[in-house]
């Protein structure tokens, strides 16, 4: 794969395939999610397949203020509108944003009133819907195909580590072919189908991440998310990190960087990336020493490197025959 005039295959001159093009070529200007609590649980918090849940999770270190499972949908897409409006007056359209814990951890008729309840909001027009690979069948997916005619529906699969040992360290419940034929099987119906995907989860080397890129290139993915691994206070990891500390293969910014941009290099270039840092609430984060720096700053930063090393998204990237 080549560049073209700095133009590239996903149509814009920035050096990977961004997530906020794509929405303004889809929706015709700037789109916000709304994050919505909708108060379910986990199958690996109640006992379904472990309990305690992730090592890593801690909700409350992403979740906006105004969202809480103790105001109904309505409520928090009301109030999620008037925030975000204060910050960003320019959106041209809202999707509400199923994003805390498993959003399809229900009987269907409970998630079909769910959703709805958010689509019926003049001002939204689609939903994204946070789960787990676990947590989906045949007659979900279908409803969701059906929904997809209409609105912008979008299924984000925590799919965390390609790999089993991590997966089973870190307490998902589920192995790697679990997401695979999620995936599989969500994009087959039409649906636009994301995963979230960690680094530098405890017994993984940076070899194993990298490697990554190949498998994950493999799969029928619309967008993707990377973050970098925060520990965050009051999880269980924040225990094992301080008792075994050299478990784990922690990034400073510099060296996230670099290696997120020899992982680009390698990524399928018709994935769009969504983010490739993550945020949590200040005082919270116990392992990280990357400063006051905010996500935009990253952003600016990781692209200038792009530039000063003449690369991006797919340079590397080689389709299998």
């Amino acid at each position: 794969m080549e560049s073209n005039n700095n133009i590239y295959p996903w149509g814009h001159s920035r050096r990977f395939n961004a997530y906020s093009n794509y929405f303004r070529n889809e929706f015709g200007g700037r789109v916000q999610k709304l994050s919505i609590d909708a108060g379910f649980t986990c199958p690996n918090r109640d006992g379904t397949a472990g309990r305690g849940g992730c090592t890593y999770c801690n909700n409350e270190a992403f979740s906006p203020s105004y969202c809480r499972s103790t105001v109904s949908i309505s409520e928090q897409i009301r109030k999620g509108i008037r925030f975000h409006s204060r910050r960003y007056r320019k959106s041209v359209a809202f999707l509400a944003y199923f994003q805390a814990y498993t959003n399809t951890y229900a009987p269907l008729e409970e998630l079909k009133d769910k959703y709805e309840e958010a689509l019926s909001h003049p001002e939204v027009t689609g939903v994204i819907i946070g789960t787990r690979p676990d947590c989906v069948n045949d007659d979900l997916l279908d409803y969701l195909a059906g929904l997809s005619r209409d609105y912008y529906i979008a299924v984000e699969y925590g799919v965390e580590s390609c790999y089993d040992k991590t997966l089973l360290r870190i307490n998902r419940g589920h192995d790697f072919s679990c997401s695979v034929k999620a995936i599989e099987k969500t994009a087959a119906r039409g649906i636009k189908t994301g995963a979230h995907f960690i680094f530098g989860l405890p017994g993984e080397s940076r070899e194993e991440m990298l490697e990554g890129a190949e498998i994950i290139s493999s799969l029928p993915l619309k967008t993707v998310k990377f973050h970098q691994l925060q520990i965050i206070k009051g999880t269980r990891m924040a225990d094992e990190f301080m008792d075994k500390p050299g478990d784990f293969n922690l990034f400073s910014w510099d060296e996230y960087r670099e290696f997120f941009i020899r992982f680009l290099e390698k990524l399928n270039p018709e994935i769009i990336v969504e983010r490739f840092t993550g945020e949590s609430k200040p005082g919270l984060i116990i392992n990280e020493g990357w400063g006051r720096m905010r996500s935009d700053e990253l952003l600016r930063a990781f692209e200038q490197r792009l530039e000063e090393l003449d690369t991006w998204q797919g340079r590397l990237h080689k389709e299998k025959k």
